[in-house]
């Protein structure tokens, strides 16, 4: 029911709740099938692993897809084979919570979401936070914060992350 659901948000967010604490290799199962059922598109030959949270059913995992334990992911659309260690959150961009003219934060919907792609084959390491699309073949260091897309083939650390030389 809470997957048939999914398209109300807070039924939705239930849901995910409580597929995120689903244990072992079960709860992995248990969360690739809901999420099939409420994201955008999700590959049942993926692994998601405990703990991991879509904030918004705006998102798609592709086949070959790995999600460590406690990642915390927004409006993403994961690429083939993409690896990502625990703890990563990728954010809906990097505007999500507005100003008004007077400096004052504005409501949360007032923000700018965007759709963030994680290419093919890229690997994104542990407490990575990505607010940017990082293109295929790509990595990203444990700790990084990308704030700027990430070509294709590189290779960024730090924060703000940047291309290692």
């Amino acid at each position: 029911m809470l997957s048939g659901f999914g398209r109300i948000r807070g039924t939705y967010l239930t849901g995910a709740h409580l597929v995120a604490l689903g244990p072992g290799l079960p709860g992995d199962y248990l969360r690739s099938a809901f999420y099939r059922l409420t994201l955008q598109s999700c590959s049942l030959r993926c692994r998601i692993s405990f703990g991991v949270i879509f904030s918004n059913p705006d998102a798609s995992v592709a086949e070959g897809a790995y999600i460590g334990p406690y990642c915390v992911l927004g409006r993403v659309q994961i690429g083939e084979h993409v690896q990502m260690a625990s703890l990563v959150q990728v954010l809906s961009g990097a505007k999500q919570h507005g100003r008004d003219a007077q400096g004052n934060l504005e409501s949360s919907e007032s923000g700018t979401f965007q759709r963030v792609t994680i290419g093919a084959h890229s690997w994104i390491g542990a407490a990575a936070i990505v607010m940017a699309d990082v293109g295929e073949k790509a990595t990203v260091g444990a700790g990084a914060v990308v704030t700027k897309p990430v070509a294709s083939g590189t290779t960024v650390v730090g924060n703000p992350a940047r291309a290692r030389e």
